[in-house]
């Protein structure tokens, strides 16, 4: 069986043979017409004359002068004195053929500078094309990160090329639209980035360029087979180092913004924990200094102060309690241990354990029947629960509805806690579930810490499921949340 690459060698050679025997008995054909016809010498020379040219323009400078020396043999043995051979009868003869043999090289070439140039203008303007889808797929790009791995692979596709490797200097990492990268390139590509080597034309017809932003080497661009010019591999790497420059750029900008943001962050923790922790200290403290001056204080006194004492100690505890759920969940330590639990029990508990804050609401409970059990974290979903409930008892008046439900929807357990107390205002809505954010009302009357639905957002999220609220102010919330549904334990 013979192998692709020679049996292209030999269409090849197939091919540049039949053109040069077309252009043989065109030639032949030509003179045999012209003898047929009694043409003149003169008559003949013109026709000879557009021949050339007309090889010349469309085969090439050296088919073209072949076909040159075959009308130059046959012009001097049909239409020059004496005719049948190759002498010339005089002086007159010596002029025609001069004159037909100069002019044959002349048009010739001009007709080859035309042609040159003008393969060269077309591939000038296939280049831009190139570059301009480019610079294109390059904008489209987002992610400057994915860019960079993907540029590579642009490169050779829209250049047609046989492998590019892009070396990023800041990172020390390459990036190849091919499966390795021979160690020798990987050593010519850092040397390249150090101003050893700014340009580099290696074995195998592979061609390196050093990738620079101003004096500063970003990094440097390799690819096979040396096909680009000059003008186009700067151009090139002009795009591919301004792409670097950028990505770079983008990194320290989202490097800054995150150390900005977690300063930012934890100012506002600070400043939330402090002025929400000394809130009932400061109250704790005012009555155990009262309770000690026992000078004017009658029991009723007594019993209210310490009632003070311990209802602050209780707000004291719970919000202590939320700085350590949202420090477990920034740390990222929350685990999730399903269990087979029916929904209602879930609700039934919550309700339980926040049965001091619903004392003087009415709680209802709908559960989508049959009640069959699903696999959750009953302890992570109830603490949602007990965020959510005490958050309604809060901001709503007493003796205002309260309730809960579950359904299984598609193939998710969702629930839902509602109320019909006066709502979210729909400036707030879009931010309640921010850290530290209370909103108008809750910032306004005192209530909550602000990290409540941060937690719930946040537990949710860890659990693979998520939540959502809705209001209408006047009318009361809703917030629902979801699961997904696991009807027995994963194999």
């Amino acid at each position: 069986m013979i192998p692709v690459r020679k049996k292209m060698g030999l269409l090849t050679y197939a091919r540049e043979a039949l053109r040069w025997l077309a252009a043989t008995l065109m030639a032949a054909l030509v003179t045999a017409l012209l003898v047929w016809l009694g043409a003149n010498s003169t008559a003949a020379g013109m026709v000879f004359l557009v021949l050339v040219v007309l090889s010349a323009t469309r085969a090439g400078i050296w088919l073209s002068l072949y076909i040159a020396v075959l009308c130059a043999l046959s012009f001097d043995y049909f239409f020059l004195l004496p005719y049948r051979t190759l002498q010339l009868a005089g002086g007159q003869e010596w002029v025609a053929m001069f004159s037909f043999v100069a002019c044959c090289l002349v048009v010739g070439r001009v007709a080859e500078l035309g042609r040159r140039q003008t393969r060269q203008a077309e591939q000038r303007r296939e280049d831009v094309e190139r570059l301009y889808e480019l610079s294109q797929e390059m904008m489209l790009h987002e992610d400057a990160e994915g860019l960079i791995r993907d540029l590579p692979r642009l490169i050779d596709r829209i250049f047609a090329l046989n492998g590019v490797v892009l070396y990023v200097r800041d990172q020390d990492q390459f990036y190849a639209s091919t499966a390795e990268v021979p160690a020798s390139m990987q050593a010519n590509l850092r040397a390249m980035t150090q101003g050893l080597h700014p340009t580099l034309v290696g074995p195998g017809g592979i061609t390196a360029m050093a990738l620079t932003l101003g004096l500063r080497p970003v990094g440097a661009l390799g690819w096979q087979p040396a096909r680009l010019s000059r003008e186009v591999a700067t151009a090139v790497s002009a795009q591919v180092a301004i792409a670097l420059a950028r990505s770079i750029t983008i990194e320290a900008t989202a490097r800054m913004e995150a150390a900005r943001e977690g300063e930012r962050l934890r100012t506002a923790l600070i400043d939330s924990l402090t002025h929400e922790l000394r809130t009932p200290l400061t109250s704790i403290r005012a009555a155990a200094t009262t309770l000690l001056e026992t000078e004017g204080l009658d029991e009723a006194g007594r019993l209210d102060l310490a009632a003070i004492v311990a209802e602050e100690a209780a707000r004291l505890d719970l919000l202590i309690g939320e700085a350590v759920e949202m420090a477990e969940i920034d740390a990222n330590v929350v685990q999730v241990h399903s269990v087979p639990q029916h929904p209602r029990a879930l609700l039934e508990q919550a309700v339980e354990e926040s049965r001091a804050a619903l004392a003087r609401h009415r709680v209802t409970i709908a559960v989508e029947e049959p009640d069959m059990p699903a696999w959750f974290d009953p302890h992570l979903l109830g603490r949602v629960l007990r965020h959510l409930l005490e958050n309604a008892a809060r901001h709503t008046p007493p003796g205002s509805r309260v309730g809960l439900s579950s359904r299984r929807a598609g193939d998710r357990l969702e629930f839902c806690v509602e109320d019909n107390g006066p709502g979210i205002d729909a400036l707030d809505l879009p931010l309640i579930f921010e850290k530290f954010y209370r909103g108008k009302k809750g910032a306004s009357a005192g209530k909550g810490s602000g990290m409540g639905l941060a937690i719930s957002r946040a537990i949710l999220a860890a659990h693979g499921g998520g939540i959502e609220a809705s209001s209408v102010p006047g009318k009361g919330a809703s917030f629902r949340f979801w699961v997904p549904l696991v009807e027995k334990e994963a194999g």
